[in-house]
């Protein structure tokens, strides 16, 4: 297939991308480059550098292409400043989503498969998280990816899209050969924060509440490997149908706590990690951790990486070969 991915330089995209490309797909990245990065975009790959807000060159990307499918990656996730910016986040994440999907709609591209999140469940009514849960979102990061899920359905009914939503956990790791990883600015993410420490780039890690009904006070996540994030996109647009919506948890079924991640890192890293308790950051959840019976028994997909010590080490592979991120700041 043809396939467009938006947000294909950043770090859950990237990983896709070669993943598409890996399996004989022709895939054209269409990237801003403002959090992603020239050098993760796979070689076999063509970049488009540009935004969605562009709908002219979107437009002309698009129009006559041959486009079989789009995966949607090209969007804000930081829920402390989706707080702060909200519109800002409606802007990107909903109505340059929609403007995409208008552009697909005109253009006969049927396929699409949306980067979507555990968010979406807000404070969970019990863990594991299954896909029939209540979604009542605690912020406008996920308010606005359960809005676009809501366009979703109703664009398959329609205009015949065939939709699936994928509900990220906690994505994590590095690839297997180091060559592709996380970089952000500021980094946000926990395992690339401890990492840091371990690289002397930080004094110490912050955990951010102690104190949480769990077995040693620290919050509980579900890390699931990002090439095991790519392997769910794989399968899902390869399998995805016309017409209809498809949503799925992508988790390991393994919940993690704080201090058991920083643990394992001091293994992997042989470094002390100091870590200082903080004040809880409001809207964290105790427990947030996924059912993935539906992917796997519906897509057959199985994590290869279900311990975090085997995660943070492809993480500490990364790190260690790029103790800077990708070398085009």
């Amino acid at each position: 297939m043809k396939i467009l991915v938006t947000g294909g330089a950043g770090y859950v995209g990237s990983h896709c991308a070669r993943a598409l490309c890996d399996a004989g797909h022709e895939v054209v990245v269409y990237d801003n480059l403002r959090a992603g990065h020239r050098a993760a975009v796979d070689s076999r790959a063509t970049l488009v550098e540009a935004d969605l807000a562009d709908l002219p060159m979107l437009e002309k990307t698009v129009r006559g292409a041959g486009f079989e499918a789009v995966m949607h990656f090209a969007a804000s996730l930081d829920v402390g400043e989706s707080v702060k910016r909200p519109l800002a986040y409606y802007e990107n994440n909903v109505v340059n989503t929609v403007r995409l999907l208008r552009v697909m709609e005109q253009n006969e591209v049927k396929r699409f498969v949306f980067s979507s999140t555990c968010a979406t469940y807000g404070v969970p009514e019990a863990v594991p998280i299954t896909e029939t849960m209540s979604q009542s979102p605690i912020n406008p990061y996920g308010h606005t990816k359960l809005t676009m899920e809501w366009a979703l359905r109703d664009s398959a009914e329609g205009w015949g899209l065939g939709a699936c939503a994928l509900r990220y956990f906690n994505a994590a790791g590095a690839s297997a050969d180091a060559t592709l990883g996380e970089d952000h600015n500021p980094e946000l993410h926990l395992i690339p924060i401890v990492l840091q420490v371990a690289l002397g780039q930080r004094e110490q890690v912050h955990l951010y509440g102690v104190d949480y009904p769990t077995h040693d006070g620290t919050c509980v996540r579900d890390y699931v490997h990002v090439e095991d994030l790519a392997s769910a996109h794989l399968l899902a647009v390869e399998s995805q149908p016309t017409g209809c919506f498809r949503c799925f948890n992508v988790g390991t079924g393994v919940g993690t706590t704080v201090k058991e991640l920083v643990e394992a890192a001091r293994e992997v890293t042989g470094h002390a990690i100091p870590a200082k308790p903080a004040p809880r950051r409001p809207g964290d959840p105790p427990e947030l951790y996924a059912d993935p019976t539906k992917i796997t028994s519906e897509l057959g997909w199985k994590p290869r990486y279900t311990g975090i010590k085997e995660t943070v080490r492809t993480a500490w592979g990364w790190h260690q070969s790029h103790p800077h991120g990708f070398d085009d700041r």
